[in-house]
């Protein structure tokens, strides 16, 4: 057996004579665990946070967007629709157009973006199923589905014919403006849908059928603002985006391709933002917690004075003897952040089950069980109890044992 582990191993499972180091130790076991577990709760219920804020953006945003690379809108043909349709991996595909126009009703105002959307949009994601009350809206009508936000600010019901519900589109062109039908195109809708995702959101859109989205901008048949996709699980985003950009390449039209996290870029850089710092943070916790574990070793080397002396003299090195502490700190370290890990996982498991911690009357604390949390935690663990005990171990010198 490697003589340095052999004589770590006893040092970790044999107690002192002083009772003073014993508790020592105690308490710097005590702070790796605590720390090992506490990091790797806080990484969980990041991580559920991180999930539960994006679940909103995931319900409304599809896998994939084509928007125009300049300007609002770009044309489309049917054989580009057929190429797109012959993607391996794609599941299906939404023509939309998004423009900002100003909503009236009963001497009300409200600017929001029309959403115009064809038959084919509730199969990309899962607002028409986010639905607050009434029904979805059925193509080629009139019909259209507000924002519970927009409902509340204009005070709109469902189903309301005795009250006109209008939109306003400025009319595109040059010249002067000698009355308000010369300035604006406009349509009367009829409300028979509330959809509720988040405040922002609910507040932002009101949706539409795209062929009456595309008479209210005077926009043509094949003319759109975007196409949205949905893709087969684990696909190769990549691959993906090359395919799309291939069927465009001939054409005028000069098209971007986004991912899902591309649309929620700043959403995405601010979650991984916060994760990181409180990563930072909790990681300088378990740095000052490991102080006690230097102190630990430095008192052990000191009270292992008689015994280094004799091992050095019998013709052990110094560097063998280092490495005895060395191994010591490191071994507490992992075995502290094993246990620490298990506690933190029983926890988190223990929370995803019974759902004890609860935000609200009915949300429960979110937190998610990831394998790369446990790396993180057990690897942090044990690469700074190494850099402390390294730090302790130095030490051992001739110096002190002669």
């Amino acid at each position: 057996m490697n003589f340095p582990l052999y004589i770590a191993k006893r040092y970790i499972f044999s107690k002192s004579k002083n009772n003073a180091i014993n508790i020592i130790t105690r308490i710097a076991s005590g702070g790796i665990i605590v720390g090992a577990m506490a990091l790797f709760i806080v990484l969980s219920v990041f991580g559920g946070l991180k999930e539960f804020s994006l679940s909103f953006s995931n319900d409304f945003d599809p896998d994939f967007k084509m928007i125009p690379a300049k300007g609002k809108s770009f044309f489309v043909t049917k054989n580009q629709e057929i190429e797109l349709a012959k993607i391996p991996d794609l599941v299906s595909y939404s023509k939309v157009i998004e423009e900002r126009v100003l909503f009236l009703f009963k001497g009300k105002e409200q600017v929001a973006i029309i959403k115009g959307v064809d038959k084919n949009y509730g199969k990309i994601n899962k607002s028409s199923k986010q639905l607050f009350n009434g029904k979805w809206l059925s193509p080629n009508t009139d019909e259209v589905v507000i924002g519970n936000g927009i409902s509340n600010k204009l005070s709109i019901g469902l189903f309301d014919y005795n009250n006109i519900f209008e939109v306003f589109a400025p009319k595109p062109g040059k010249g002067a403006i000698n009355s308000a039908e010369d300035a604006f195109t406009k349509a009367i809708l009829v409300p028979v849908g509330i959809y509720a995702i988040n405040d922002e959101l609910d507040a932002k859109y009101v949706f539409a059928d795209l062929g009456l989205t595309q008479e209210v901008l005077t926009y043509k048949p094949n003319q759109i603002s975007g196409i949205e996709i949905k893709t087969k699980p684990n696909c190769d985003e990549k691959a993906i985006v090359s395919q799309l950009n291939a069927i465009f390449l001939g054409s005028n039209e000069k098209i971007t391709v986004k991912t899902r996290a591309e649309l929620n870029e700043t959403l995405h850089k601010m979650l991984n933002t916060e994760n990181i710092a409180i990563y930072l943070i909790f990681t300088l916790v378990i740095i000052i917690a490991l102080f006690n574990l230097i102190g630990a070793l430095i008192m052990m080397i000191l009270d292992k004075k008689s015994n280094l002396k004799t091992l050095y003299n019998l013709g052990s090195e110094i560097a063998h003897l280092r490495k005895i502490f060395l191994l010591q700190g490191t071994l507490l370290s992992v075995f502290g952040g094993l246990i620490g890990l298990v506690l933190g996982i029983i926890v988190v498991v223990i929370q995803q089950q019974f759902q004890w911690i609860m935000i609200t009357e009915t949300l429960p604390y979110p937190v998610v069980f990831s394998i790369q949390n446990v790396l993180i935690v057990f690897l942090t663990i044990t690469l700074l109890g190494f850099v402390a005990s390294w730090i302790a171990s130095s030490r051992v010198t001739k110096k002190l044992l002669d």
